[in-house]
């Protein structure tokens, strides 16, 4: 299974409901192309609406840790702001002490390579 982080976090609603629409898009992109995903924020933005629950990194980050353990690689989506994210910050050195591998996702075109280069979807 692959842990799919996207950045989230921000003061502006609508930036993180887009953020949200985003992770889905790429989310339901790779599905189709048949890999198994999780991603954290197309799977609890909608929870954290309807409960009221924070949207900071504090509140997720043992739920994420739990969904990292479980998961064989970290894939970052690259959105705008994914590398001042606090939470990718915290998954990427998590995955690292873990020993996951590691990759990024460029939204252009759907081709998988190994870090430091881009995974890229279309």
């Amino acid at each position: 299974m692959i842990y799919l982080a996207s950045p989230y976090t921000h003061t502006d609603p609508k930036v993180r409901e887009s953020r949200f629409h985003d992770a889905c898009k790429v989310a339901g992109r790779l599905m189709q192309k048949g890999h198994r995903i999780f991603s954290p924020i197309a799977h609890s933005h909608p929870i954290a609406l309807s409960c009221g629950l924070p949207t900071e990194w504090g509140f997720w980050k043992k739920y994420d840790m739990e969904f990292l353990k479980l998961c064989s690689q970290l894939w970052i989506i690259q959105l705008k702001g994914w590398n001042e994210s606090l939470g990718i910050s915290k998954e990427i050195k998590i995955s690292r002490r873990l020993e996951k591998p590691i990759y990024y996702v460029e939204p252009v075109f759907l081709k998988i390579s190994k870090t430091p280069h881009k995974m890229v979807y279309a």
